[in-house]
């Protein structure tokens, strides 16, 4: 793709096409000065929804997760879209609670029917939560949404805008080591903090402990010394503040709880932002 075909795209709007726990929606829109302008490759090492990225639609970008399934559903929406859309136009016609746990139950062989499963499950499942059992199969029960296609929704654009991303089913130290001066790297880990849950949560199939937080720190500190841009959303926590008190500059945010089954029970929540710049 041309630099000026990526520069229109910037005129379209691109939401993201998934609802993910933590997603960062909410910092693009009501703190986008936080964002640098001006940066070489743009690197994001926790997917999700990746809200950041369609925001700032970067020209060159590595994107990454542990969750190969949701990198293996960006891949295939990168390359064939429309055969993605067709399906997903099926799964409207015949959505019914019968129907989503069907699907749900279901081991498609095809990539694109792959990756329409995952958005389907992801837009009529509760609250767009991800989460497996212990055989790493999806157990999210039906949600109230029954819209599968969204007005919203812009696959041929957001196509377009993957075509010069890098996607990577990784851990998260593997691609920060190869970022290099003037690149931007935007992390939003899972939220463990020290002596909270025994010091882990689950991330995705995976266990995100303590010391990960550690590790990820380490890595962030060393790719800020080769001159990279970083910027971290975390949990305004103790434990965390004094994890990167040293080494960054700290703003605490304040957010709304999305994930919750009844709205009365989302609240506003204090949020801690690391930046190097």
């Amino acid at each position: 793709m041309k630099i000026s075909e990526l520069e229109n795209l910037k005129v379209q709007t691109i939401n993201p096409f998934l609802k993910w726990a933590g997603g960062k929606r909410w910092l693009t829109t009501t703190y986008p000065d936080l964002l640098p302008e001006n940066y070489k490759r743009y690197y994001e090492v926790f997917l999700g929804s990746g809200a950041v990225f369609f925001s700032m639609r970067p020209q060159m970008a590595t994107l990454s997760d542990l969750n190969e399934e949701l990198i293996e559903c960006y891949s295939v929406l990168r390359d064939d879209w429309q055969n993605v859309v067709e399906r997903l136009h099926h799964h409207q016609l015949h959505h019914s609670k019968d129907y989503y746990y069907e699907v749900r139950n279901s081991k498609p062989r095809t990539l694109a029917n792959k990756a329409a499963r995952f958005v389907y499950l992801n837009r009529t499942c509760w609250n767009g939560l991800y989460r497996v059992n212990l055989s790493g199969e999806f157990n999210v029960p039906v949600g109230t949404k029954t819209n599968v296609l969204l007005d919203s929704d812009n696959f041929e654009v957001l196509s377009a805008l993957l075509k010069k991303t890098r996607l990577l089913a990784a851990d998260f130290e593997e691609v920060i080591d190869k970022a290099k001066s003037g690149d931007f790297i935007f992390a939003d880990p899972p939220y463990t903090v020290r002596h909270n849950l025994n010091g882990f949560v689950k991330y995705n199939e995976k266990i995100f402990h303590w010391d990960d937080q550690i590790r990820l720190r380490d890595c962030l500190v060393r790719a800020s010394n080769r001159g990279c841009l970083v910027l971290l959303t975390n949990a305004n926590h103790p434990s965390v503040v004094e994890l990167y008190e040293n080494d960054f500059e700290l703003i605490s945010l304040s957010r709304s709880s999305v994930i919750a089954a009844d709205s009365k029970n989302r609240g506003m929540y204090e949020e801690l932002v690391a930046k190097n710049f």
